[in-house]
């Protein structure tokens, strides 16, 4: 580190290592030469060799007191808690897996671009490569940082890409069917599977775009890849397959409700109630009700023909 950024050319080394997820740039480094970094699992397909880190992260062995500093702002009632100490954010991880004190405590500035991670020595093979930022800090980091300066935000859906290269995002809570359309998806030539559970939306251009993320119910699908956002369908078991116009305000709601804000922050809360609404500006939402066999997918092929009209979209449409 020269000017406080991470050249790319430094990075690759078993000190270094470049993860890009939804074309934001991680960069983790170690200063020091007993604490080597290094991805595994789906992790891997995101790390990449070259761009400017958009975020810098230091790493380092530690031993790690029972408590944070600073007031506690959140808990996330499973592996991690917030605290806020003079202007920085501290996410404090402990698991009674390993033992009673943090295994990590990751400390960011105001605008997540910036950090260090302290991983407690004791619980760990010091000859073992090491994400500083495995999940669910990776999550957690992305989440908050999407939510600074208007970058993004995280949803509950799948995503399908079809062979013009166009997004169709299907939105939905736990139980509303994402795994079940994703699957009807799979074998339908030239369709491409994006994700089953958490896409990023981020918006460029006037342009919104949809990205794979590593947390996928289904890992085989974790694989970097972004496409333009063409429609969106908020998910409904139904008795028939139907393609119903919505309001701009209930598609915001609904977004929101499948969304991922840090709820612990008013501005990002407020931040993301924005970006939504250019979401539903931007982009045209239905509901769709469907039965899950194929015939949903023949209607949906219907609908997405660039040669449908346009008008089609604005009528209740059924098989």
């Amino acid at each position: 580190m020269n000017d406080g950024r991470a050249q790319s050319q430094d990075l690759g080394t078993h000190h270094s290592m470049l993860i890009r997820i939804a074309d934001i740039t991680i960069a983790l480094l170690s200063d020091d030469p007993k604490l080597k970094v290094g991805a595994e699992g789906v992790m891997k397909r995101f790390v990449t060799h070259e761009g400017e880190p958009d975020i810098e992260i230091k790493a380092r062995w530690a031993n790690l007191p029972r408590e944070s500093d600073g007031r506690k702002v959140f808990n996330s009632g499973a592996l991690w808690q917030l605290y806020s100490n003079n202007g920085f954010y501290t996410f404090q991880f402990t698991s009674q897996v390993l033992g009673a004190f943090p295994y990590k405590v990751a400390s960011f500035n105001q605008d997540f671009n910036k950090g260090e991670v302290a991983i407690n020595r004791s619980y760990f093979d010091i000859n073992q490569y090491i994400n500083p930022i495995e999940s669910p800090l990776d999550e957690v980091l992305l989440v908050n940082y999407l939510s600074k300066g208007e970058k993004g935000v995280e949803i509950h859906a799948c995503g399908v890409a079809d062979t013009l290269g166009r997004g169709f995002l299907f939105v939905g809570q736990s139980g509303a069917g994402k795994t079940t359309m994703a699957k009807l998806w799979e074998d339908e030539p030239g369709i491409k599977v994006l994700g089953y559970d958490r896409i990023i939306l981020r918006k460029m251009n006037n342009c919104v775009w949809m990205y794979t993320t590593p947390w996928q119910s289904e890992a085989m699908l974790a694989s970097p890849a972004r496409v333009p956002v063409k429609s969106i369908y908020f998910l409904e078991k139904g008795q028939k397959n139907e393609v119903l116009s919505q309001t701009p305000t209930n598609s915001i709601t609904r977004l929101f409700a499948c969304s991922f804000p840090p709820f612990y922050h008013h501005e990002a809360l407020d931040f993301t109630l924005r970006f939504l609404e250019e979401v539903v500006k931007t982009v045209p939402t239905y509901e769709l009700r469907f039965k899950p066999e194929k015939s949903v997918v023949e209607l949906l092929k219907r609908c997405l023909s660039p040669f449908s009209l346009h008008a089609f979209f604005n009528t209740i449409a059924s098989i």
